[in-house]
């Protein structure tokens, strides 16, 4: 089956390791999309990284593999792809990480920094931890499944999105998931 893996969050919640964790446990991942590894391969530029990234996209999308995407779901491409595949015959599924902050972002990038990582300006940082209910709702409609991880201390999974509807798992639900709750029935 064709699938398409949206690993999804804001700046600094541990897409690219939640990535490390699926490549153990799946083999259906197909090519993994990691802008942020792709820039650093281009020098930092941020901006061929990006259209690097795009163009591996749609060659998996023509040649019909399945693929992973690491993304802050901002913009409208994701959503865009999203639905292009799901057309296409995809199975579309979103594993998303979230924290309750953006000042917990704000600090895990900065501790990525002083170990020599990426840095994000802070501003942007701050605008999509804003839309970031916004940019997950329009998503969901074209996957067939989704998974809600919190990664306050490891990834431990709180809630599905299954048939349109989110269910929570376990009793520890998170500031971010009562949020993203609460939009969601809006």
């Amino acid at each position: 089956m064709k699938t398409y893996t949206i690993i999804g969050g804001v700046n600094g919640v541990g897409k690219s390791s939640f990535t490390g964790v699926l490549k153990e446990r799946s083999t259906d991942l197909g090519v993994i999309v990691d802008v942020d590894k792709i820039t650093a391969g281009l020098g930092g530029n941020a901006l061929a990284g990006g259209k690097a990234a795009l163009r591996k996209i749609s060659e998996c999308i023509a040649r019909g593999i399945s693929f992973t995407q690491e993304t802050t779901l901002s913009g409208r491409k994701t959503e865009a792809t999203a639905q292009q595949v799901r057309e296409l015959g995809y199975h579309v599924r979103l594993f998303y990480i979230g924290l309750d902050s953006a000042e917990e972002s704000l600090a895990r990038i900065e501790n990525r920094v002083k170990r020599g990582g990426h840095d994000i300006p802070s501003d942007d940082v701050i605008r999509r931890f804003a839309g970031r209910w916004e940019a997950v709702a329009k998503v969901l409609p074209y996957c067939n499944e989704a998974e809600f991880y919190d990664n306050d201390n490891g990834f431990t999974l709180v809630a599905e999105y299954r048939n349109g509807e989110l269910r929570t798992i376990g009793s520890r639900i998170p500031k971010w998931l009562r949020e993203l709750q609460e939009y969601l029935n809006e």
